[in-house]
């Protein structure tokens, strides 16, 4: 199976593999006015970015436009899992695998 990332970051691997970005893949939203306490409300509408599937490859995506999305050939990084990898601060170094819907 081959992979092409279409998130922002590079995902890195606790295996030591990269997939470096590809494309972006968003979920559109919009706003309506904030009211008096500035809270506004957003609405989620149609994926942006993501190109059209083809054999053999798996889109990495963000955890967001694989919960929107009906496609099987998306899969997120797998953040949170217990063999996600952090650093002193708690951030994320790299994933064990991915998650797919």
């Amino acid at each position: 199976m081959n992979f092409k990332n279409f998130t922002p970051h590079i995902i890195n691997m606790n295996d030591g593999q990269s997939f470096v970005s590809e494309g972006l893949a968003r979920v559109s939203v919009s706003f309506t006015e904030f009211d008096n306490d500035n809270i506004c409300h957003q609405s989620f509408g149609e994926i942006e970015g993501l190109p059209e599937p083809q054999e053999d490859v798996m889109l990495i995506v963000s955890a967001m436009v694989l919960g929107e999305s009906d496609r099987n050939d998306l899969v997120a990084p797998a953040t949170g899992h217990k063999d996600t990898m952090r650093n002193a601060r708690g951030h994320i170094v790299s994933v064990p695998g991915f998650v797919r819907k």
